[in-house]
């Protein structure tokens, strides 16, 4: 493969030109997914071989909900262990591995949002640039909080370790609670932004969430106490509770962009029963 061939693959540019009505074709398409795949995996290659060079950071990072916990339990109570020849080794492939996930998220995302945005109206272009750069910070403060509830869900679990008994935590085994509860946060602070986006798309209103209100408080706790790996009720409200809040201002801003289209529709004429004309 020649050096234009090896760029124009990265690169994804299709060999024929966007058509005057902005459609490409099928196989141009899949030429862009293609490079973006492909720049996706090269991004998640090199944030793995960086990762290499701080294991012993990351190791420290990851390990420390687990120490608090430790600290507050009798001594001798629990004791991190790895298990098999090859444990060390998995470990250090899981941990840089879910660092280079991690660290890379903003780039690979974009690839995502960058291939599906060609395709969207100018209006849902707007929306979606919205929804990039809200979901991306409140993903974030949805790690954050995760991490630092988890030394208390940890606590509460190994607690109930009997007497005498030592409780050995397999790392591996650790790591993907770890990750889990992390990513179980991070998901959890996204859902609000969906349903500010279901309103904007007409699907769902801010009255109907005002009627439902009650149940989809239940449901929270619920989703709540699933997502979060621990069965303590510490964590499942620390997940719950910031839910209900950023839920809270979600149905706010649907009952006043709900406002707002009400206004613009009497402007232009149109009964509520009336379909807006499309942009």
């Amino acid at each position: 493969m020649s050096l234009t061939g090896v760029v124009q693959l990265f690169v994804g540019r299709p060999v024929h030109p966007v058509g005057a009505d902005g459609r490409m074709a099928l196989s141009d398409h899949l030429r862009e997914l293609r490079a973006r795949i492909l720049k996706s995996g090269l991004f998640l290659l090199v944030g793995f071989i960086v990762a290499m060079f701080f294991y012993d950071q990351l190791l420290h990072l990851v390990i420390g909900p687990y120490r608090h916990a430790q600290e507050s339990l009798p001594n001798g109570q629990t004791q991190a262990t790895t298990n098999g020849a090859a444990g060390g080794f998995i470990l250090f492939f899981k941990l840089c591995g879910l660092a280079a996930v991690i660290g890379t998220a903003p780039l690979w995302l974009y690839q995502i949002w960058a291939f599906i945005l060609p395709g969207l109206h100018a209006n849902e272009k707007k929306w979606s640039r919205v929804f990039f750069a809200v979901a991306g910070p409140l993903f974030l403060v949805g790690i954050v909080l995760g991490y630092v509830t988890l030394p208390k869900g940890l606590e509460v679990l190994i607690g109930f370790t009997p007497a005498h008994v030592t409780n050995l935590v397999e790392f591996n085994d650790y790591l993907t609670f770890f990750s889990r509860t992390l990513l179980g946060f991070g998901i959890a602070f996204e859902i609000p932004v969906f349903v500010v986006l279901l309103n904007l798309a007409g699907i769902v209103s801010g009255k109907a969430l005002g009627q439902y209100r009650p149940f989809i408080i239940v449901g929270v706790f619920v989703f709540a106490a699933v997502m979060t790996p621990s069965t303590d009720p510490f964590t499942m409200t620390f997940m719950a509770v910031p839910m209900v809040l950023l839920f809270g201002i979600s149905e706010v801003i649907a009952r006043l962009n709900d406002r707002r289209r009400g206004k613009r529709d009497l402007n232009e004429g149109l009964s509520p029963d009336e379909a807006s004309p499309l942009d």
